[in-house]
């Protein structure tokens, strides 16, 4: 019997001696993959940074561009266009289906 324990006994740690290094490269592996996911993050979080940057700059373009200063500018000095004098201003009334 003592040679049956002994071997169960040398089985049993030859399976913990080779469990640790496994333990260990499965922890190694974890910590990698961590590390990659956390340089995604940080990519991740300076592209929208970039892209909210962007956006404001689009905004106050926008913001520029519609002014009503530059739209008339452009339509008196490009477009040779004028304010309409209010006897050139026509009104049109639509009927709808229940006026008539």
């Amino acid at each position: 019997m003592k040679k049956g324990s002994r071997i169960v006994r040398v089985l049993f740690v030859a399976l913990l001696a080779l469990c640790i290094p496994g333990a260990l490269a499965i922890g190694g592996m974890r910590s990698r993959k961590y590390a990659d996911l956390n340089k995604d993050v940080i990519d991740l979080e300076t592209r929208q940074q970039t892209l909210v940057d962007e956006n404001k700059n689009l905004i106050t373009d926008i913001s520029l561009l519609s002014s009503t200063d530059r739209i008339e500018r452009i339509a008196e000095e490009e477009l040779g266009m004028r304010q309409a004098e209010s006897e050139e201003i026509v009104r049109v009334q639509m009927k709808g289906a229940n006026d008539e």
